[in-house]
This record gives structure tokens, sequence and C-alpha cells, in this order.
């Protein structure tokens, strides 16, 4: 059963069964989704569009931590909420890590996506919206299903040394990020992470609005958790009973990189003995870095310079 046929069963069982509270028969996100469709159709039925919308959502959210990071050192209302203060990003640390960014999508990135939009029709577009039911339900859905998918990933690139040394390493140059670090990444990861986000909607049946809501959710938890900054209305304060990792875990992986590497949730990391809650070394982390972690020493190095 699709994400939104369940979504319709679950809405149809509610207004069945709630005389006093009950739902529109009209989706509520039919006025947006009309909308949409009547002003942007062109634009939305392009391969190009996710491509377009991951892109500019990133740049949107690197700009303001950026703009944090340039400001903090001189406003302790910003200060006070890094993890690092002692840190300060500096501009040449901003250059390196937007100069792979930029090559990565002009060379792979961007090219791809011209095939894609020459090779493929105009995406359809269906007449409806999702119900909110079913647009929630499919947002938490690919959130469980990416969750999985990249904890064996990233385990994998851990604790293979030719993967790691090979694809991973790049990425754990910087011991204490900063919001352009999400992407400072080897093409390989970056296409990797970015099949599962297009594929994970379609292989759970979901509307083409949910799986680009869950594009832009899954493009701000991965900035939020590199970001450098531990705010009142981050993820993991929010979500309860320490079930979501968030940046302050995130952190602490890549100080201690053979620990918490379940990019949303925690059950993960609890489950195979890989979780770690606080920036004290556990046996199974030394253990791990001893395996894995010479093989990024120099880098580690590198990055202590400016990060």
């Amino acid at each position: 059963m699709s994400v939104e046929r369940l979504g319709s069963v679950l809405s149809g069982a509610w207004h069945a069964g709630n005389v006093t509270w009950p739902l529109h028969a009209r989706p509520l996100l039919q006025p947006a989704w009309d909308y949409l469709q009547h002003n942007h159709e062109a634009t939305l039925r392009s391969p190009l569009f996710p491509v377009l919308l991951s892109v500019v959502t990133y740049l949107l959210l690197v700009l303001f931590y950026t703009a944090l990071d340039l400001l903090a050192p001189t406003w302790p209302g910003i200060r006070r909420y890094q993890i690092h203060p002692e840190r300060t990003v500096t501009w040449h640390n901003i250059g390196a890590t937007l100069a792979l960014t930029t090559y990565n999508h002009l060379l792979y990135i961007f090219p791809a996506a011209v095939a894609q939009w020459l090779w493929r029709p105009p995406v359809p577009l269906p007449s409806e919206a999702p119900s909110l039911a079913a647009f929630l339900l499919g947002i938490a859905g690919c959130t469980v299903v990416f969750d999985f998918q990249y904890y064996l990933w990233h385990l994998l690139h851990h604790r293979v040394s030719w993967l790691y040394s090979t694809f991973h390493a790049i990425h754990h140059q910087y011991r204490q990020p900063f919001s352009l670090v999400t992407q400072y990444l080897s093409a390989w990861e970056l296409f990797s992470v970015g099949l599962w986000t297009t594929v994970d909607p379609v292989l759970l049946g979901c509307h083409c609005l949910t799986g680009w809501a869950f594009m832009i959710f899954n493009v701000w938890v991965s900035a939020e958790d590199h970001c450098g900054y531990d705010f009142p209305w981050a993820l993991h304060r929010l979500v309860p009973f320490g079930l979501w990792g968030g940046v302050l875990r995130h952190d602490i992986h890549h100080l201690h990189p053979g620990t918490n590497f379940a990019p949303f949730f925690t059950h993960w990391d609890w489950l195979a003995g890989t979780a770690c809650a606080s920036t004290t070394k556990t046996p199974r982390a030394e253990s791990e870095e001893g395996e894995s972690g010479d093989t990024s020493k120099a880098g580690s190095q590198r990055a202590d310079k400016g990060a």
C-alpha cells in the first residue's frame, strides 16, 4: 500500500468516525496546489525543478548560517549558541568548502540535470493535492527509510578503509563542522544522498508535492546538523525522548568518527552500539578511530588549521 493510499484510508476513517470535527472532503493543500499548477506548471513539470529546488534551499540555508559565522566573533548573542565558541570560521574555510561544492555541482550535478532534462519528458502533475495525512505520512516514511539507508551506507564507509579513504575522508577534514561542510563531499557521496532523496518518495508512492517537501526537509536537516549552533528551536530539542540525533550528536561524530552514524534518528546507533551522547570517547569509539581514523589523520590535521 502506497503512502497516498494509506493517507486516504486514514482520512476516510477519521471523517467517518468523528462527527463533531469532520475533515473537509477537499484536501487542505488543494488551494496551494491549484495555485502552483495554474501559475508555475511548466517549471514544476521540468526535470530540472527538483535539482533547482534542492540547490536553492541549500544556498539560502548556507547563506543564513555563514552570515551568523561571520557575525559571531563580535556578536555575543550569536556566539553563545555556538557548540565550539573558540572556533572562528574564516574566509579561507568558506572559500575552500564553497570551491569544492561549486566544482561538484558544475562538473557532475549540472551536466546530469541537463541530460535528464534533454532525455526525460516533462513530469505529469496530478490534478489533486495529497491529503494532509498522506503529506505528513509521506515525509515521515521517507525520513525513516532514508535514515536506515544512510546509516548502513555511512557505517560501511567508515568500516571499510578503502571506501573511507577514497570517498568519505574528505568530509571529515573538518572536525568542528560549519554549514558549508554539509556538502563538502566527494561526488560519489553527493550522488548517493541525492539518489535516495529522489527515489524514496517514488518507492513509497508519494505525491510529487510530498517528495519536494521531503527534499527541502532533508536539505534543512543536513545543514542544521553541520551548522555548529545549538539553537533552542533545533530539532533535537523539539523531538521528545532523545529520538532525534541533531547537531550535537553529529558534531560528536566529526570529533569521534566511530560514533553516531545515523543522519536523523538515534535508534539505529543505540541498537548497534555506535551511539555517543557526549564528547567523552567510548571504548568502541576508540577502537573504531584506531581502525579507520588513521586514513584521515592528514585530512584532520589540515582541517584543524582552519576549524
